[in-house]
């Protein structure tokens, strides 16, 4: 890693914490990061630029 740092604010790092101490990962990192390689991974699966932001709309990422 780059050491690069996201702001999360502190409730939801507490849902995450949680999340990955019950799933057994050994980091509340390391369980964002699969979070997002998951989610990447579905969005890259895309046929175009429009299906993306469809299914941006469709997690409430953007309106």
């Amino acid at each position: 890693m780059f050491g690069s740092k996201i702001k999360i604010d502190k409730g939801l790092y507490e849902r995450a914490k949680k999340c990955a101490e019950l799933a057994g990962y050994s980091s509340v990192d390391e369980f964002i990061v699969h979070l997002i390689e998951k989610e990447l991974a579905q969005l890259e699966g895309a046929e175009s630029d429009d299906e993306i932001k469809e299914r941006l709309k469709g997690l409430g990422y953007i309106s």
